[in-house]
């Protein structure tokens, strides 16, 4: 007889997936699991992606990333890891490699509905679903989503938990892709490590959480910068005599004082990718100003 703690426990669907043409890899899952983030999701820049659940086997992660980084693929990978497990009947596992190979197993005593839809790039899982409704809608919602992949991830986590997702209910969800050099300082592959470990509605934190990601740490759009001037000089100088960075008065042009103020203000708020030594603002801190 086969004793498995019962804190492994881990009934969630989940996709991992690969975009070749960036490098990225990833996992989003969710799942009526606290902090489902801290055991599901593993991935590796140039590597791969796996997700462990069901009875989770967390070993799985580390090891199935060191098999593929040192060249077996996905399948080769999922074959090594369940052929060693004494608990591979209550395990589920997904996993794609760096070619975008992807294999994923579901076994026979994973609680119903479990099974799996596996693509070019990706594999979508769960088990103790509502129904097989909830992988077909990731897996289409994938395929079709714009944008990169943690945008993609997201919008097929979205279609899982609007299919059913998990019969038990919400709880946890994250979304964990990597890159080479992803990391806010380059020097690691961590691009986007976003997780809700306790939320009514985690999937909908999660993508607001996306979206502050994008806001913090995103790149400025040529196409949104907007010369300090005229009409935007008094908005901006008003947001920023309310927030108390500047003295109430008037200010006709973008002065050094103006430029300090604003300076402040983006150093507090974390706009460091987002500042400018030049007479433009991005527009996205104007639109953050207007929400406060």
């Amino acid at each position: 007889m086969i004793i498995v703690p019962n804190n492994r426990l881990v009934h969630t669907f989940s996709i991992v997936a690969c975009d070749p043409k960036t490098g990225e890899m990833g996992v989003a899952v969710a799942s009526k699991f606290l902090a489902v983030g801290s055991i599901v999701p593993w991935a590796q820049a140039n590597v791969g992606a796996i997700a462990t659940q069901s009875w989770a086997n967390t070993g799985f992660g580390p090891d199935g990333l060191r098999m593929l980084s040192e060249g077996k693929t996905a399948q080769e990978t999922l074959e090594a890891l369940i052929k060693d497990d004494p608990g591979y009947r209550q395990r589920q596992l997904g996993i794609v490699d760096k070619h975008g190979n992807a294999a994923a197993y579901t076994g026979v005593d994973c609680h119903d509905w479990a099974g799996q839809v596996t693509g070019e790039g990706y594999s979508c899982q769960g088990n103790l679903l509502t129904g097989p409704e909830v992988v077909d809608a990731m897996s289409i919602a994938f395929q079709y989503a714009k944008g990169d992949l943690a945008d993609r991830l997201l919008t097929a986590l979205v279609a899982g938990d609007e299919a059913g997702g998990d019969k038990r209910g919400r709880q946890g969800a994250a979304l964990y892709v990597v890159k080479e050099k992803g990391s806010y300082d380059g020097f690691i592959d961590r691009y986007v490590d976003l997780r809700v470990d306790d939320n009514e509605h985690p999937i909908r934190e999660l993508k607001r959480l996306l979206g502050l990601h994008r806001l913090y740490l995103g790149e400025t759009d040529p196409n949104k910068l907007r010369p300090i001037a005229g009409d935007t000089l008094q908005e901006l100088v008003t947001h920023l005599i309310r927030f108390d960075y500047l003295p109430t008065g008037e200010y006709s042009s973008y002065t050094e004082q103006v430029k300090k103020a604003l300076h402040d203000y983006c150093a507090v708020e974390n706009f460091d990718t987002r500042w400018r030594e030049d007479d433009q603002i991005d527009e996205e801190i104007l639109v953050f100003m207007r929400g406060k």
